[in-house]
């Protein structure tokens, strides 16, 4: 009787929220957005994992992962922005209700991403010591050796986490996030497993991770395949679907995701600019980075969901011409994140302790971690959300170059210039560097909030 009551008061007030937006039946946003949560959880968390893991190899080892990361950061997102408007159309289509056009978009997504994803990964490999060597040339001898044979391998992953991505992305686009869930958790999984076979038990520190992450991403990439042609019934595709290039519906994907795409090479680009600073401050610094980096990533669990969950809610209100739907849940969410940056602020801040001896920091850089994840924590409660979950909104409405090129501004003037400084002009340090990022946030959150108000954003046709 008594859990009987309480399913009921938790069922009126979840109706009660929902109904303030007018926005729909409450359940159908759960079942889109609670398999997107579980899988950013996983990413995160395992990602927390498996650095734990290799720091216990020393700080270089830790070190030199975090400076390839942001590296590859940088280039993957470049398929990944491209699969983004592989959702975007897929979702549109969807909302207008063409299933013919949906699998046409989906089959385009998935070639075009993985034959980007191939074209970078073999120009990388074979530029990587020139490469390596203009980035973080003044990185110790130790943690340069390390970065190199991480980079080759991480490089030779690409294709395999690029095809998995834009499976993914297509099946977020019509709703299937459950489905997106499973090949996701099949990739991350299976990576911190074999980390623990080649880090921790064989003790093959980095290259046990090159290892561990291409196994991982070719066994997800052909799951994914295998999912697609044989097991779903949504998209109905073939592997002849694949191999065909629709180069129309190239084009219309590319509207969006080249942008982004742009976007995310540059924005990913200052971060490697900033990461390029921080080695001159020191191996210390770089794992006070790593770390921190870490932290945020727990505490931006749901809101990342959230975001991801806003392109294929938006993008299916647009693609039934539903502006003032469209409207209401971006409010929406906008709320809801902030709401969940301040609950997961309150757990994550007081197990600092607990979780940052996971990693087995030097003493002398506890202190500077605990600074970083307590302004972090309390800075993107109000300005996270308008960061982030805004522009994928705008995004999804077809709105990609204002989108882009805001971020692209507010990234080079306010997180790099600010950033430089804070952190090495005025001596701030590492501290410095994460209080431009969030400043940045807010800058750019302010112009998406304007944009937003207006109606230019709504008036682009994709399909």
């Amino acid at each position: 009787m008594v859990q009987s009551a309480y399913r009921q008061r938790k069922q009126a007030f979840l109706e009660k929220v929902i109904a303030r937006f007018a926005i729909g039946d409450y359940r159908q946003l759960s079942a889109l957005y609670l398999p997107i949560l579980i899988d950013q959880a996983f990413i995160v968390g395992l990602s927390l994992v498996n650095t734990a893991m290799i720091s216990s190899s020393g700080v270089s080892a830790v070190s030199a992962v975090n400076m390839v990361d942001s590296l590859n950061m940088f280039l993957i997102s470049v398929f990944v922005a491209v699969s983004t408007g592989g959702t975007v159309i897929v979702a549109q289509y969807k909302g207008s209700g063409n299933g013919l056009m949906v699998s046409k978009a989906a089959a385009s997504s998935v070639s075009s991403v993985t034959l980007f994803a191939i074209v970078i990964s073999l120009a990388m490999i074979a530029a990587h010591g020139p490469a390596l060597g203009l980035l973080f040339g003044a990185a110790a001898p130790d943690v340069f050796a390390e970065a190199k044979t991480y980079f080759i391998g991480s490089c030779a992953s690409y294709a395999g986490i690029a095809l998995t991505e834009a499976v993914c992305g297509a099946l977020r686009g019509i709703g299937r996030s459950r489905a997106s869930l499973m090949l996701s958790l099949i990739m991350n999984v299976s990576y911190v497993l074999l980390n623990v076979l080649f880090i921790n038990m064989l003790h093959m520190g980095v290259l046990g991770m090159s290892i561990s992450i291409n196994i991982a991403r070719y066994g997800a990439a052909a799951f994914a395949l295998f999912y697609l042609v044989k097991m779903d019934t949504n998209l109905h595709l073939r592997l002849m679907d694949l191999l065909r290039v629709k180069f129309a519906m190239v084009k219309k994907i590319m509207y969006v995701g080249l942008p982004f795409a742009a976007e995310q090479m540059f924005f990913n680009g200052g971060k490697i600019v900033t990461q390029i600073f921080i080695v001159h401050l020191g191996t210390n610094a770089i794992a006070v980075n790593a770390i921190g980096g870490s932290f945020a990533g727990l505490t931006q669990i749901p809101s990342a969901a959230l975001s991801l969950a806003a392109i294929t809610v938006v993008g299916q209100s647009m693609g039934r011409q539903d502006v003032e739907e469209a409207r209401k849940f971006t409010r929406f969410f906008l709320w809801v994140s902030s709401l969940f940056l301040l609950i997961t602020a309150l757990i994550i801040v007081p197990l600092f302790h607990p979780i940052v001896s996971l990693f087995h920091p030097p003493d002398e850089i506890v202190h500077d971690i605990f600074i970083i994840v307590l302004i972090n924590a309390i800075a993107q409660v109000p300005l996270w959300s308008i960061s982030f979950i805004m522009p994928s909104a705008l995004r999804a409405a077809g709105d990609s170059k204002f989108t882009s090129l805001v971020s692209l501004l507010s990234m080079w003037l306010f997180r790099i210039v600010l950033g430089y400084v804070l952190g090495i002009v005025l001596n701030v340090g590492i501290v410095g560097v994460w209080l431009a990022m969030n400043i940045e946030w807010g800058v750019r959150g302010a112009i998406f909030l304007w944009r937003f108000g207006g109606k230019k954003w709504y008036r682009h046709r994709l399909i």
